[in-house]
């Protein structure tokens, strides 16, 4: 079922539960874009009209109702022989998982649960629904801790008037009410019941009646009377257990009259003023009745003489009578007790006989769980039992495993059938060839597939190959191998000799290509492409590639330039005049120019000794995101700075005046001379420092 989308509209994602008549998975409606839950009738049963009318009257009941306590129903439908239910999703857990993990409850979130329980059957048997199979399997606690409660599938109007279906009662023994263990009319007061039992759960961590089969917890459910929760749980108060021991009273008229009525006293039983009253009494009819059947003993032939002596008148003292002669009374008392006692052996014998009759003859359900599935078959069959088989797809396990089963553990009935949980095994892949192709991309590829790194090895051997060529792989190709035991070893080719790469970059065209030759290294055919810059010159190297400085590369290997094709076509060129003024005019001093434009930064561009006020003519280049700026420096002193922007060389380029360059006095601190942010003085990154005055590189300006 995973991946399948069910009326064109609800894609299915993954199996997240399961009951004795439908699996419940997670799914996506693509049409809302929303998480929904997707019931699906089990395979066997979609021929079984019994449990059709039941899957749908689920679907009817839970639709009918509205309410937050309730799953809301969006949708039923029939897809070949798949018959579901689209039901709202909720995020969070069942009440019975909440249980295994944290029982016994806090007594306030038993509480807070237990009344949201009653509110949702309050809402149910108003709309004349009665549940008949509340339990924790079948409520579900949001992350919000909302309970929801679901699974109406025996449900019934409450006009209904048997629970028995071909002669079966329908329904969870450990929750039964009595009147259902009975197979009679089941109302309103049975759901009650059930909700005690849970609360009973929730609170003591167990059930109240377990046995060796259902029949003798149903009985128990009948006969037994239910042991005290406080004697499990000390914590629980008083006003709490007197709310479960109603809940469960055997007849329906001693329990709560209506589930609204338990909910107002779940609403109140943890008030301070009722956490110790006094213990809830029940009327017993039988200790009181005066009138009632008792078994008392026969009055003996002596005690009745006596009795009519003491009537008598007093006789005359001077008359005596005869002494009585002493009878045989007590021969016609044994003579009955006899006949009773032969009676009640024949009857004894009879009620035996006929039992014997009727009765169905129960087996224990062995335990096959990590057989196989023959053997496993094998074992239920020679235990009187049948089976049905539910192949699981994401277990690991071998396959044809059984990894697990239900029921286990208990008695059932002769020809009752276990459904067997088989693995479909882990899933195998065929081997493809890798041989020719790159190590790296092999190993991506398995990647993908699910293998480890440490699944994959390698040994090397030296061939002219490329580096790292694939030569021979074990699995072969078409061998399949399971994806936890996969072991893939390549054998690859080594380079034959390898050497440090020189760094290029900078080098003419012309001398790059003759060191590649040097080297014995190949230029490819398409091994050159141009590029625009402003930092390296026009044809000089800009980058090498896929071998940088000082990486290791083998004779025979392909290496690729990018050559600088000059200056981009926006780029501004701009030849600015820089009035410098010596300290004492006819003495020298030695300014320095030192430029950060597009093409440099803080590059060194001349020093010159000026004896007299003159001006010096630096050429810059600015880019629509990189203005220039000039600084010039009297020996270490900052005496002026000149800022060129972009928007300058398009004014220049339109015949436009240039805005006259902001002059510093020799004798302003640096502080206030600077209009720009301060560069310190260095080297163009291309070798050139500061000293005698450099020639500016030509990349930039042819």
């Amino acid at each position: 079922m995973i991946g399948r989308k069910l009326g064109g509209r609800y894609e299915i994602l993954d199996r997240i539960g399961g009951g004795g008549m439908a699996l419940v998975y997670k799914g996506h409606d693509l049409l809302l874009n929303r998480k929904v839950a997707v019931k699906v009738l089990r395979q066997q049963y979609v021929h079984d009209e019994e449990f059709i009318r039941r899957f749908r009257r689920e679907a009817q009941a839970a639709a009918s109702l509205s309410h937050p306590n309730v799953v809301s129903i969006y949708d039923v439908g029939q897809e070949e022989d798949v018959h579901y239910i689209v039901m709202e999703y909720i995020e969070g857990t069942t009440l019975n998982d909440l249980i295994k993990e944290r029982a016994p409850l806090q007594v306030e979130d038993a509480v807070h649960y237990a009344s949201q329980i009653a509110d949702a059957l309050d809402h149910a048997h108003h709309n004349e629904i009665i549940h008949r199979d509340i339990k924790p399997h079948n409520i579900l606690i949001g992350k919000n801790g909302r309970v929801k409660v679901t699974d109406f599938g025996i449900a019934r109007a409450a006009t209904s008037s048997t629970i028995t279906q071909t002669g079966a009662v329908v329904g969870s023994v450990h929750y039964f009410s009595p009147e259902h263990a009975k197979g009679t009319n089941t109302g309103e007061k049975s759901d009650l019941y059930s909700l005690g039992i849970v609360m009973y759960q929730m609170l003591t961590g167990r059930l109240p009646f377990l046995g060796e089969s259902p029949i003798s917890v149903a009985l128990k459910h009948l006969q037994e009377d239910v042991e005290d929760p406080r004697k499990a749980n000390p914590l629980i108060p008083q006003s709490v257990e007197n709310i479960i021991l109603k809940a469960m009273r055997k007849k329906p008229d001693e329990r709560y009259q209506s589930a609204k009525l338990m909910m107002a006293d779940l609403d109140t039983c943890l008030h301070p003023d009722r956490r110790n009253e006094a213990k809830v009494a029940f009327w017993d009819a039988d200790g009181m009745d005066e009138e009632r059947t008792l078994v008392m003993p026969a009055i003996r032939a002596d005690q009745l003489a006596s009795f009519d002596d003491d009537d008598e008148p007093e006789k005359s003292s001077w008359r005596e009578e005869p002494a009585p002669k002493k009878g045989k009374g007590w021969i016609k008392p044994i003579v009955w007790i006899v006949i009773l006692l032969m009676i009640l052996g024949a009857l004894w014998y009879a009620i035996g006989y006929v039992k014997g009759m009727f009765a169905i003859e129960t087996v224990e359900v062995p335990n096959v769980v990590n057989k196989t599935l023959t053997e496993a078959q094998a074992e239920l069959t020679a235990a009187k039992l049948g089976s049905t088989v539910e192949i699981d797809a994401e277990s690991k396990a071998p396959k044809d495993t059984v990894i697990r089963q239900n029921p286990s553990g208990m008695r059932m009935n002769v020809g009752t059938k276990v459904t067997l949980y088989v693995s479909k095994g882990a899933p195998k892949i065929k081997m493809e060839s890798y041989i020719g192709q790159q190590l790296k991309d092999a190993k991506l590829k398995l990647q993908a597939l699910g293998i480890n790194d440490d699944q994959i090895t390698f040994t090397q051997t030296t061939t002219d190959d490329p580096p790292d060529t694939i030569l021979k792989q074990t699995p072969l190709v078409g061998d399949e191998f399971e994806l936890d035991k996969a072991a893939i070893t390549f054998v690859v080719s080594k380079a034959k000799e390898t050497f440090k790469m020189p760094d290029l970059v900078g080098m003419t065209e012309a001398e790059a290509k003759a060191q590649i030759t040097k080297l014995n290294l190949k230029l490819p055919a398409n091994g050159i492409t141009r590029e625009k810059s402003y930092k390296v010159a026009k044809g000089k190297v800009i980058k090498q590639f896929p071998f940088d400085k000082n990486t290791d590369v083998s004779v025979g290997s392909e290496i690729s330039l990018i050559i600088s094709d000059g200056l981009p076509e926006d780029a501004g060129q701009l030849t600015v005049s820089v009035p410098v003024k010596p300290t004492t005019e006819g003495k020298d001093s030695e300014f320095k120019i030192i430029v950060s434009d597009a093409q440099y930064e803080n590059f060194e561009y001349k020093t010159e000794k000026v004896s007299k006020p003159q001006n010096l003519d630096v050429k810059v280049i600015v880019s629509p995101d990189k203005k220039a700026v000039i600084l010039i420096k009297e020996g270490d002193n900052l005496v002026n700075s000149i800022t060129r922007t972009y928007q300058d060389y398009l004014d220049q380029k339109n015949g436009k005046n240039v805005s006259p360059s902001p002059s510093i006095s020799p004798s302003s601190s640096p502080k206030q001379q600077n209009n720009g942010p301060a560069i310190p003085v260095g080297g163009n990154g291309q070798g050139q420092t500061g000293g005698a005055a450099s020639k500016p590189p030509t990349g930039g300006t042819n």
